[in-house]
């Protein structure tokens, strides 16, 4: 009766290619990891970053067939004054209604309600999106 040895004595003959290969794929699967971290790390924060004024539709309440009331949340730099797009939908979602409204207050977060004048009746109120104005400060 014989005794079936298997595989080769432990480190007797180095390691075999396959841990070899084992080994370059974790080194280069950690670089490429920490990359990819790196990357996208460095891409949100130039999103958050890049946003120095954002608002939230709190509410709204249409008033008349030409007429909405939209409270806003505004978070900007106090010394930014920023500017934000609102457009209003009817029925159908055809636009009844689009402006721009200015915020020069030095706050950073700005409560404001604001008219929004329609050609016809709204149904719906999108906040288009905001930013810094154009070659202010807010001084």
């Amino acid at each position: 009766m014989s005794t079936v040895r298997e595989g080769l004595p432990e480190g007797r003959y180095g390691r075999s290619a396959d841990e070899r290969a084992d080994r370059k794929l974790k080194i280069v699967g950690s670089a490429l990891g920490v990359v990819l971290l790196g990357v996208v790390g460095w891409l949100g924060w130039g999103y958050i970053a890049g946003k120095s004024v954002s608002a939230e539709v709190i509410k709204f309440q249409v008033v008349s067939a030409s007429e909405v009331k939209v409270h806003l949340e505004v978070r900007k730099d106090a010394s930014v004054t920023g500017v934000c797009t609102l457009s209003s939908q009817d029925e159908s979602h055809g636009e009844v209604g689009r402006a721009d409204f200015t915020f020069a207050q030095q706050q950073s977060r700005v409560d404001e309600v604001v008219s929004l004048k329609t050609t016809g009746r709204a149904t719906m109120i999108e906040l288009i999106g905001c930013q810094p104005a154009a070659g202010a400060s807010g001084h």
